[in-house]
Order: structure tokens, then C-alpha cells, then sequence
């Protein structure tokens, strides 16, 4: 049997390991989430009527739902096939709630808002006291039916 041996195969190897090197770098670019990448996934307009007491509420609930999908990734990332469920589960949302918070935080810098004060709480009332028992032989009763 006679084996044909091509001076060009190990050139062809060679040629397409550094495609699927190439392929794999561009694609893992494609990983890192950039800010522009985000705004793409929400509504730009969807803040410009919003006044600053509109905005203040808005920009702390962002805030909180990306903190929470955040741990709910890292969480996914603690198991077997996790960071796949984070990926499928949770990056698109995650994405559209940051694209979301930065148009809001644009908006609030565009209006010159500032965060209001917190609430004063109100100062903790002492507890009421309770009424003193009736001394005994003074018309004290007892519910139910007790014998003294």
C-alpha cells in the first residue's frame, strides 16, 4: 500500500489551529459586557419625562434588582453546570436592568437632582405602661372559672 505523504499537511494543520485560535480570541472578546453593549437592551427615552422624585425611587429599585440578580449569578456559579444557568437565567436580565440604571442615572444628572434626606423616624415612643393588677380583696376578679 502506498501512503501519499503531502508536504502541505502539516502546513494545513498548522493553518487551522491558528483559525480556531483566531476565532476563539475574537470570541471571547465578545464575553466582556461593556457599557455600550448594555444601553442596547433598554429604552433611552424611557427616563426623560421623569422629574427627580420619579427618578429617586426608580434608581434605588435598579440598583437593588441588580444587586439581587448579581448574587442570584454568583450563586448559579457554585454548582456543576452553574455558570451556564446564570448565563441562560440571568445575564439578560441583568444586562437590561444595567442599561436601565444608567440611562436613569443620566437622567437624574441631566435633571441636577439630589438624594433627598432620609425620613426623620419618628422618635420611639415609650412603651405605655401596663396597668398595675388590682390588689386582692379590692373587687379583683379572675376570668374562668378558678376558686381562691
Amino acid at each position: 500500500m502506498i501512503v501519499l505523504v503531502s508536504p502541505f499537511q502539516p502546513l494545513s494543520r498548522a493553518v487551522m489551529a491558528m483559525a480556531l485560535f483566531v476565532l476563539g480570541a475574537g470570541l471571547s472578546g465578545c464575553a466582556d459586557m461593556s457599557d455600550s453593549l448594555t444601553t442596547a437592551f433598554a429604552d433611552p427615552a424611557k427616563y426623560d419625562l421623569y422629574d427627580c422624585k420619579q427618578l429617586e425611587p426608580e434608581r434605588k429599585s435598579l440598583a437593588n434588582r441588580a444587586a439581587e440578580l448579581q448574587g442570584l449569578m454568583a450563586k448559579a456559579d457554585t454548582g456543576v453546570a452553574g455558570p451556564v444557568v446564570a448565563e441562560l437565567a440571568y445575564r439578560n436580565e441583568y444586562v437590561s436592568v444595567r442599561g436601565q440604571a444608567r440611562f436613569a442615572e443620566e437622567a437624574w444628572q441631566r435633571n441636577k437632582c439630589h438624594a433627598s434626606a432620609p425620613a426623620a423616624a419618628p422618635a420611639a415612643a415609650a412603651p405605655a405602661p401596663s396597668p398595675a393588677p388590682p390588689a386582692p380583696g379590692k373587687g379583683a376578679r379572675r376570668s374562668g372559672g378558678a376558686v381562691n
